[in-house]
């Protein structure tokens, strides 16, 4: 039996793991308790690393993998923890070549200027920022987000300077929960001087990109890049935010084949190995240009369900083949779907308090319409929705509700079909 260690492991997460590929030869172990990564916006990196290192150092048996398949501050911690204990992993540096965003840009612009937008880093605690960002040669409208982003937390499209006032106020509220951790990271990389100046309080702003969105998952095995899986990301009709996640993609072939020459061309260039990973990019149909938006340094989560309903299994198969050292053993459209999907039923409010939730019986009754439906209720009763973790500067994802059918547009009736079986409502509404 081989031991593996996941960071955040829940119930959920660990019955679809012992569903993988050779699940039978291993024995999952949880570290760092699911809460701790799950349901906080405030992470203790040290405390963290300390409890982890207490475990592993404690356990009477061989330690063969340590893995995980969440953002910040789980996939930093990862190749920390890989390189005390003697596990391989990706490094730190190669890491954080990907999720330190500026210093992303800055090495992705040496290999494919063509498909990296204009960008710099601001202070925000600076009051000349707007200025310098100007200064720059960038002109309204651009985004705005943490060097270290997570999910679409503190993003924003400036239009206006009173846009970037706006933003700049959320920044100095808020970063200092992604900041001050990011910056234990940071202390613990080799880093080059340039970049160690751009700490996990600044920001980025960038041109405006846009098109139609997807993800392509990913990893290297041995130097080898492989990109196995695209999945399409669809927002809301005139919104940032997004409405589904649809697998397998849509776009034309010939498109995806050049988000395949991209990525190995850029995950080679960053030195990136023996991990998972994902690039989100835009299709500008208009320009038949390619934008490459962001590099994730492991698997999306989100996607776990719709590889596992299409190809036959979720692709932390990928997570784990590669923790214990071997190429990943991932089917291809063995699953019994065509199509899979997540759809976020969404509420676009200030804030709200949610003054009714479904029961459990009445999300399991929902989900019975439609086979192999899963429904993850976000919010319970008397809550108030600002107190959700993880959302964008413009909705609060209420469910996420995983569908299979044989076509799009069945998954969308049947969406329709569940969702009218889902009563949420709320008071006290702001905005």
């Amino acid at each position: 039996m081989k031991n593996v260690f996941v960071i955040g492991l829940n119930d959920y997460n660990h019955e679809r793991l012992k569903r993988l590929r050779g699940a039978d030869q291993i024995a999952f172990h949880g570290i760092i308790a699911p809460a701790a990564v799950y349901d906080t916006e405030d992470f203790d990196i040290p405390a963290m690393l300390d409890e982890a290192r207490a475990t592993l150092s404690n356990f009477d048996g061989t330690i063969d993998a340590i893995v995980g398949y969440m953002d910040f501050p789980v996939s930093t911690i990862l190749p920390i923890l890989c390189a005390e204990f003697g596990i391989r992993s990706v490094s730190l540096e190669a890491l954080l070549k990907c999720e330190h965003k500026f210093w992303s840009r800055t090495v992705q612009r040496e290999v494919i200027p063509d498909n990296v937008p204009d960008f710099t880093y601001f202070d925000p605690f600076d009051d000349g920022a707007l200025g310098r960002i100007g200064g720059s040669g960038m002109s309204f409208p651009f985004f705005v987000k943490p060097i270290k982003s997570s999910g679409s937390r503190l993003a924003f499209r400036i239009d206006t300077p009173e846009d970037f006032d706006y933003a700049v106020a959320r920044f100095r509220e808020e970063i200092g929960t992604i900041a001050e951790p990011f910056d234990v990271v940071l202390d613990a990389a080799d880093l080059p001087e340039e970049i160690r100046a751009v700490n996990g309080s600044c920001c980025m702003a960038e041109q405006v990109i846009g098109g139609r969105q997807c993800t392509l998952e990913g990893y290297v095995f041995n130097g080898e890049v492989v990109p196995y899986g695209i999945v399409d990301s669809i927002r809301y009709p005139q919104v940032l935010s997004f409405f589904y996640y649809l697998y397998p993609s849509q776009l034309p072939e010939r498109i995806q084949k050049r988000m395949r020459d991209i990525t190995v061309k850029v995950m080679e260039h960053i030195g990136y190995d023996n991990s998972a990973f994902n690039i989100e990019f835009f299709w500008d149909e208009v320009q038949d240009r390619i934008w490459l938006l962001e590099i994730n340094t492991r698997v999306a989560q989100s996607h776990c369900d719709l590889f596992d309903k299409v190809d036959g299994v979720s692709h932390q198969q990928v997570t784990v083949d590669l923790g214990l050292g071997q190429r990943p053993d991932m089917p291809h459209r063995e699953g019994a779907f065509n199509v899979g999907a997540e759809f976020f039923y969404r509420v676009f409010f200030g804030d709200a308090t949610v003054a009714r939730a479904p029961t459990t019986e009445e999300v399991e009754a929902a989900a019975a319409r439609v086979p192999g439906t899963y429904i993850a209720s976000q919010v319970t009763e008397g809550m108030r929705l600002s107190d959700l973790p993880e959302q964008d500067s413009y909705s609060f994802a209420v469910a996420c509700i995983w569908m299979g059918a044989e076509n799009q547009s069945k998954l969308l009736y049947n969406y329709d079909r569940v969702l009218k079986r889902l009563d949420y409502e709320f008071t006290d509404i702001e905005g």
